[in-house]
């Protein structure tokens, strides 16, 4: 998954207009106590933080 994929999934769960704040602020265990913003900017794979932000999210599994 590349960062613009992970993105648009964001968005999609979240709205265009939230999702950037929301990775910017929420915290996730699954992340090693990260956001998804400071995972990416460590290096973290997308697919990673797609995945603790579904679960995160308690999104449906055909978002996975």
């Amino acid at each position: 998954m590349r960062e613009a994929e992970l993105w648009s999934r964001l968005e999609a769960a979240l709205g265009s207009g939230y999702a950037r704040a929301w990775a910017e602020q929420v915290v996730m265990a699954a992340l090693g106590g990260r956001t998804a913003a400071e995972a990416l900017a460590a290096g973290m794979p997308c697919k990673k933080i797609w995945r603790a932000a579904w679960a995160q999210l308690e999104l449906g599994p055909d978002q996975r």
